[in-house]
């Protein structure tokens, strides 16, 4: 638990730490960059089939963009805020980052905006799929 609580505080300090290799207890580190996904200036109340529409279509740029392998985690906050969802992408550069998210249909119709930051964490941390069930 200790372990975990020191790579979680460590990645909460990513502006001093982003030039170390290695965190506490032997971690290899490594920076990922993170996008809370916001309402935009667009964003409108209730479910219109136009708005119905919007949302697969941003399901399916989702999709696309964890089949890459370059979008690690994505979800929605459930609270009903500001705070929409969440990007956690592993790629070079934040530009890259953002080429990738700014394509999202309803980040373009202005419905979310996204607010980026560098979360410096343990290399490799990984999203695994749910195993089939078994028959």
């Amino acid at each position: 638990m200790r372990r975990l609580f020191g790579t979680l505080l460590l990645g909460l300090c990513a502006g001093v730490a982003t030039a170390a290799p290695e965190g506490p207890g032997g971690w290899e580190m490594t920076t990922y960059q993170v996008g809370f996904l916001k309402k935009g200036p667009a964003w409108t109340p209730g479910e219109t089939p136009e708005l119905q529409e919007l949302q697969k279509a941003h399901l399916a740029h989702i999709q696309k963009m964890g089949k890459s392998g370059k979008l690690l985690v994505a979800g929605p906050f459930t609270d009903g805020g500001d705070l929409r969802g969440m990007f956690i992408f592993r790629v070079e550069t934040l530009e890259e980052a953002k080429a990738l998210a700014e394509q999202d249909p309803a980040v373009k119709a202005g419905r979310l905006v996204i607010e980026w930051h560098p979360w410096f964490a343990a290399k490799n941390i990984a999203v695994t799929p749910k195993a089939p069930a078994s028959k």
